[in-house]
């Protein structure tokens, strides 16, 4: 693919503004400077953040320049895109810390070595009182109460802060701090990223061009794919629990989860054709749903783990039998006590619940065994010694072997 590919770096988008921008630029004849700002208000990629991720590497490949906006400071006002309340904001201790973690996931997807990574504290934390009275000047209310969110929420009678309105502002700043040719974001994003070439615009330079792609839908089925809403799949989770979670995604999401994380960088025509033979019954939506999860699988663990990792979900769901390979763990010291454990205080140890009441709960409802066996009691205390070398089960698909 060559950089004046337009139908490759076009392909998927749900809007490229204005129509004929992106061919435009490309005859400029030189590598376009594209961006994506991702806000680190989380910890996982998720196969919804994973679709700009790669329209982002299809430009890289085709010799353009990414530049990876990491939004550290916008992260702290927070992006009331889609929200229908005012969003907590976040220490920047707690935004840092994100922003490590998922930079090591984004490699998964991009060319380290020919990213530009910018972080947006550069030249927003050094904005003063004039700077941001300057900003605020060039659009009005009127203006942010075109988006979607603001409206139905002004309409609502529910509270919208100034913070707010500075974000759509804050973003299109990072576009002309790096002076970018094309911005890429979802359909969610489409205001912010207009407002980018106001600004580009105001400040004399050529506007960049707007590429939305669609948002994927969450494992619910409902809303948009997000950490906060617990229905998303991250891209650098264990394989069992990604196979799992995609083989359980309604039929009706099969050809847009198929588009979306696959099929629109490879073959659009095969989503048409998987499309077309569920509609008319000639392929079987199980079967369908359990390649699919097999290929995603394969993309972001590697060659080969989504058929091992299928296996191992037959032998738990289908034969109800405990894998052959399983990860073993060791007992934390601060889950034993005078020579025993708890069950409740060993799951909050391992990382399997959040804490005892939560552990209770599971082992309550029956979603935790040993070797098999659900726990009989959340009050159950067991001898170290006869926990050691037992398969700890909590849920479908985590499994630990204790040592």
């Amino acid at each position: 693919m060559g950089p004046d590919d337009l139908d490759a770096l076009r392909a998927g988008a749900a809007e490229v503004v204005p129509t004929d921008g992106l061919r435009d630029k490309l005859a400029l004849g030189r590598p376009l400077r594209v961006k994506l700002g991702l806000d680190p208000t989380a910890a996982e990629v998720t196969l919804g953040w994973a679709v700009m991720l790669r329209k982002l590497r299809q430009f890289q490949d085709a010799g353009h320049i990414a530049v990876l906006i990491v939004g550290d400071f916008t992260a702290r006002v927070g992006d009331p895109s889609g929200k229908s309340e005012t969003r907590p904001r976040l220490e920047k201790d707690v935004v840092q810390a994100f922003a490590d973690r998922l930079l090591d996931q984004f490699w998964r997807i991009l060319d380290r070595e020919r990213t530009e990574v910018r972080y947006n504290a550069e030249w927003l934390e050094v904005m003063d009182m004039e700077d941001v009275l300057r900003l605020t000047a060039s659009t009005t209310v009127a203006r942010m109460l075109e988006r979607d969110d603001f409206a139905k929420r002004f309409a609502e009678q529910r509270p919208i802060s100034l913070l707010e309105f500075l974000y759509p502002l804050l973003q299109g700043m990072d576009s002309v701090a790096v002076q970018a040719d094309v911005e890429l974001g979802g359909t969610d994003q489409k205001f912010n990223l207009l407002v980018g070439r106001d600004l580009q615009r105001d400040h004399g330079h050529d506007p960049q061009i707007a590429l939305t792609m669609p948002l994927l839908v969450g494992t619910d089925g409902v809303n948009k794919m997000g950490q906060s809403l617990d229905n998303y799949i991250a891209i650098a989770e264990p394989p069992d629990d990604m196979y799992g979670k995609l083989a359980r995604i309604d039929d009706e999401l099969i050809p847009e989860y198929r588009l979306l994380t696959l099929d629109f960088f490879q073959d659009p025509s095969e989503t048409e054709r998987v499309a077309a033979g569920l509609a008319d019954g000639s392929l079987d939506p199980w079967q369908e749903k359990r390649r699919l999860a097999r290929e995603v699988v394969d993309l972001y663990r590697g060659p080969g783990e989504g058929d091992r990792a299928e296996a191992r979900f037959d032998v738990v769901h289908k034969e109800h039998r405990i894998p052959d390979e399983v990860p073993e763990a060791q007992i934390p010291a601060d889950a034993i006590r005078e020579g025993a454990v708890w069950l409740p205080r060993l799951l909050v140890a391992l990382e399997l619940a959040t804490s005892n009441a939560e552990a209770r709960r599971r082992i309550e409802q029956g979603g935790v065994r040993i070797d098999g066996e659900p726990v009989p009691a959340a009050e159950t205390e067991i001898a170290v010694g006869e926990l050691k070398g037992k398969v700890l089960q909590v849920g479908r698909r985590t499994f630990l072997r204790l040592r």
